[in-house]
């Protein structure tokens, strides 16, 4: 959900200041990069909303947006650093990396590169390469301050060099054959592709000073930087599976609106100075500016999130809110399509989702509701259901009193809920009473719709049955 935020905030910034927004897959990590995954990051921020300007599917002028398929930029420019002397070849070998390392660790020192082959003579370091010796290429830090302004409440940021190592650009064997690393290839990426903002999680912080080195190194400015807090769960510790659904799939599968998450994501981090919490995408674009992002930690609260979706889920009509309910009803098998394949069977089935007005919070929690208006309960009652309410003494008495009210009664809804009441008042019972097992049998447990309403759309012939099945289970 970090990611999303970050591309989120990205995009609000852009569309709302009439700039270009870039997508960028950094796919040099050949294991973890697969056509799969690419594919999955499409369709889910294209399910959020978020549309790009540049892209690898959509090209652009600074094309191509795989990294992947960019190593000549790298290469070109890894040698106009070792070059100019910004960089140099290191031919350390990982044994000797690691002596240093086990020598830093017993002295209880945090380990640092030595620095040893910065001092090689130029015209020595270049024969050893051509000769084809592994290296890798370190950035040769210079002295002094790395110092940064957002403009967010987070300010001015600056670090000592002296605290940086001469960090690797490019790993081993060779700028030929070897993997350039983050912070060079995004800040060659960023020169090329003219990038003037980049919003990011503040877990990088560490990394902008050396991109913003490597920026100069490169002869060009670097852009306006802005880090955003962390997102972390109700216990403030790292957000991950234990607090619950961590990925935007989860989410989606669990009946997230995509809108809801863009709405509760924005606030996580970002407020305009108002109490108000309910966003359109348009409406947030509009509002967003970076002098209004916070510099501390966002808490991911899930109850607050399912507020949102619920609230988004009333702006939508009837009908709306079905058709997206409908790839989720079908999956949890509460609503078979042969039944809604007609138009009466959708025109049910919207006025159903409608009834069931502000109880769903999710486009899941609809199979819950609808399914008795499609499935009888097939002797599967709630075991709660059938502890407190059919087996209490009396229940079959009631059952078979209702069911005498459905026989007789036109099946309309004042007309039930009054010879129910009643019936409730010559029995000496109260309404709830009399209605509770009925709410059972028809459904299989104790909360749903207006009982009315429900056997309503359920219709007289089917609740008759129903009612006489759960007499059949009393009796059994």
């Amino acid at each position: 959900m970090g990611h999303v935020r970050t591309a989120l905030y990205n995009f609000l910034l852009a569309r709302g200041t009439g700039g270009t927004y870039i997508l960028r897959i950094e796919d040099t990590d050949v294991e973890r990069s697969t056509p799969e995954s690419l594919s999955a990051i499409l369709a889910a921020l294209r399910w959020l909303g978020l549309d790009w300007d540049e892209g690898p599917d959509v090209g652009g002028p600074c094309a191509p947006y795989l990294q992947s398929e960019r190593y000549d930029f790298y290469r070109e420019a890894a040698e106009r650093l070792l070059e100019s002397g910004a960089a140099y070849p290191c031919f350390c070998s990982p044994g000797e990396l690691d002596a240093e390392r086990e020598e830093a660790h017993r002295r209880k020192e945090a380990y640092r590169y030595s620095g040893r082959c910065r001092d090689l003579d130029r015209g020595e370091a270049r024969r050893r390469m051509d000769a084809g010796e592994p290296y890798a290429v370190r950035f040769a830090v210079p002295e002094g301050d790395t110092a940064w302004v957002e403009p967010t409440q987070r300010g001015r940021v600056s670090f000592a060099d002296a605290d940086i190592e001469d960090f690797i650009l490019w790993r081993r064997p060779s700028v030929a054959e070897g993997h350039p690393l983050y912070n060079f290839t995004v800040t060659v990426d960023d020169v090329a592709m003219r990038i003037t903002h980049v919003l990011r999680g503040d877990d990088h912080i560490s990394n902008t000073p050396k991109q913003i080195l490597i920026y100069r190194a490169l002869g060009h400015e670097p852009p306006v930087f802005i880090h955003m807090p962390m997102i972390l769960g109700p216990d403030r510790q790292k957000l991950s599976k234990r607090h619950g659904a961590t990925s935007l799939a989860e989410f989606r599968r669990l009946g997230y609106l995509p809108e809801a998450l863009v709405n509760y994501l924005a606030l996580l981090g970002w407020n305009e100075g108002t109490e108000r919490e309910l966003y359109t995408l348009d409406e947030l674009t509009a509002a967003f500016s970076t002098e209004r992002i916070s510099n501390t930690a966002a808490v991911f609260d899930y109850d607050k999130c399912r507020y949102v979706n619920g609230e988004h889920l009333r702006m939508l009509p009837p009908e709306e809110r079905a058709r997206r309910a409908l790839p989720l009803l079908h999956e949890a098998g509460a609503v078979p399509l042969s039944m809604i394949e007609d138009g009466d069977g959708w025109e049910r089935l919207v006025e159903i989702i409608d009834r069931i007005g502000d109880r769903a919070k999710l486009l899941s929690d609809y199979a819950f509701y609808v399914r008795p208006f499609y499935l009888a309960p097939m002797k599967d009652y709630a075991p709660e259901a059938v502890k407190k309410v059919l087996g209490k003494e009396g229940a079959s008495t009631l059952l078979t009193v209702a069911k005498g009210i459905f026989e007789k009664t036109d099946f309309e809804h004042d007309a039930l809920e009054e010879a129910f009441r009643n019936r409730s008042e010559e029995l000496g019972v109260g309404l709830g009473k009399l209605i509770q097992p009925v709410r059972v049998a028809l459904t299989g447990g104790t909360v749903g719709i207006g009982l009315f309403e429900t056997v309503v759309l359920v219709g007289r012939e089917e609740t008759l049955a129903r009612i006489d099945a759960c007499l059949g289970f009393i009796g059994g």
